[in-house]
């Protein structure tokens, strides 16, 4: 067989993910907080990229298509017009107007010319001394940490070097809560230690402030804070070690373990629930960023709906061809192929950017026109939905509608709800009609149990019973895990609640 060499024409389809379908993509999925994140990266590394409406005023709109960095294109143009022994041009800016850099900052410092963080307590020209207008939100004092708080106390009660130092390691396990995750066998190992030495120095830190710090566990942690207020009996350590009891209610098995009356246990249970079990969330706790709504969705004159994008979500940013134009003319053959890829990956950014804009609105409008009924009567109407559906009416696929409700918000006149809420599985009807939601199931379990009389409370079979009389086909396993998921107490548990709380309110 003999080896020959010639050239064919070959025809094939094939899916090729170029680098802009990677980007449009991975835009698609992204939150409008890392979506910011992502576009002021962007506006960092790509000089034709600016901000909307960042220089406008004086008739720039006019006189430009778009803004850059107003401070730096001004001093590139005058250095390139200097070097052609043109008169320079005057920077845009006052140069006083302008932080100093790092690198300046720190010569400075060098040079002994200012202390630490001078240029941001009082910065010539930004708020500082030499103007007389002083920026008091500068001066506003740090939250304090839990781990700052327990180092000063480190600091006053233990002199010596071993032991602060095991104590500062300590206060480096300690969690949030103030519950210490650690053990103390392995920290004396890696300390070099002995155990003694270091359960010797958790001692000394579980008296500092709050009551209950530096606890290995909740038994630990409320029996610190009872032997601070001198009420760690022996009744009441037979109660803190059997937690376990009184999470279930079973108020005769504690009665006999702290061999105490019903009233002597009643007010030692109260005593437990005036105590704190998570002390340390009152020290530098981590702040909660706010949901920021990607759509509004507003009751429409004629009884629909307004579906509109929450325009403060969405970048606005533009591309400099005016700056493009003045770069190409003095650039050499390689800036120019620089300058080509910025404009394509900039033109790129906006295009995904207006895409993803369009496809989170279609996808929103066609959630409240599938789920019209929740909007106008509440959350037992919602209607079983899945990603195909909403894939199908608006003629996209599956993922890009899976994308696309990925940590979006919608904010309507029933709150705040991620786009993914929706979506919910449905449970068969018992009469063979419309199928019900799982999320509408659940809210129907709620109200059974929360209208439940004290004297008759309702098991999961008789919730299954009382469902399906409404038309609502489901198992007893389905409902205790929809009861477990709403953190419902099982029905003896719920039982012995009311019965005592029917009891106290009968002895007083």
């Amino acid at each position: 067989m003999a080896l020959t060499q010639r050239l064919e024409i070959r025809q094939s389809h094939a899916l090729v993910m170029t680098p802009q379908l990677m980007q449009a993509i991975k835009l698609l999925q992204l939150s409008n907080l890392d979506l910011a994140a992502y576009v002021e990266g962007e506006l960092e590394r790509n000089p034709l990229l600016e901000r909307a409406g960042e220089d406008e005023g004086e008739g720039s709109a006019a006189n430009r298509e778009v803004s850059p960095d107003a401070a730096r294109a001004d001093w590139v143009q005058a250095d390139r017009d200097q070097d052609q022994s043109s008169s320079p041009e005057q920077p845009a800016v006052d140069i006083d107007d302008v932080l100093p850099s790092d690198a300046d900052a720190a010569t400075s410092r060098a040079n002994g010319e200012g202390p630490m963080g001078y240029s941001e307590w009082a910065g010539v020209g930004a708020g500082g001394r030499e103007n007389g207008d002083y920026n008091l939100e500068a001066f506003v004092s740090v939250e304090t940490t839990l781990a700052d708080h327990l180092a000063e106390q480190l600091a006053l009660t233990i002199a010596n070097p071993a032991r602060r130092m095991i104590g500062q390691y300590l206060i480096d396990l300690v969690d949030e809560a103030g519950y210490l995750n650690g053990d103390l066998a392995l920290v004396a190992e890696k300390l070099g230690a002995p155990v003694g030495e270091v359960g010797a120095v958790l001692a000394i830190l579980q008296g500092f402030d709050p009551p209950g710090i530096c606890a290995r566990n909740l038994t630990e942690c409320l029996a610190i804070q009872l032997k601070e207020r001198n009420r760690f009996d022996p009744a009441m350590q037979a109660l803190v070690a059997h937690l376990d009891l009184l999470a279930k209610r079973d108020l005769a098995a504690l009665r006999r373990l702290c061999g105490v009356g019903e009233e002597d246990l009643s007010d030692m249970i109260g005593e437990i629930r005036k105590l704190n079990p998570k002390p340390g969330l009152a020290f530098g706790s981590v702040q909660m960023q706010p949901i920021v709504p990607d759509v509004f969705v507003r009751s429409g004159p004629n009884g629909g709906f307004a579906i509109e994008l929450n325009s403060d979500t969405l970048p606005k940013v533009l591309v400099n061809q005016t700056y493009h134009a003045e770069l190409a003319k003095t650039a050499n053959d390689k800036d120019k192929s620089y300058l080509a890829d910025c404009l394509q990956t900039a033109t790129w950014l906006m295009r995904a950017l207006d895409q993803r804009a369009k496809t989170i609105l279609k996808v929103s409008t066609e959630i409240v026109r599938q789920q019209d009924a929740f909007f106008l009567h509440g959350v037992q109407h919602l209607r079983p939905l899945n990603l195909k559906t909403i894939a199908d009416a608006i003629g996209m696929h599956e993922s890009t509608v899976s994308r696309v409700t990925a940590n979006k918000y919608m904010a309507t006149n029933r709150g705040i709800f991620e786009l993914k809420y929706f979506f919910t599985s449905a449970i068969a009807s018992a009469d063979g009609g419309e199928a019900h939601s799982a999320e509408a199931v659940r809210h129907r379990i709620r109200q059974l149990i929360d209208a439940e009389a004290p004297n008759y409370v309702l098991s999961d079979d008789t919730i299954v019973v009382k469902l399906r009389e409404v038309g609502i086909d489901i198992a007893r396993r389905t409902v205790a895990k929809y009861r477990e998921a709403m953190r419902i107490a099982s029905s003896v548990q719920r039982r012995r609640e009311k019965q005592t709380s029917l009891g106290a309110g009968a002895a007083s």
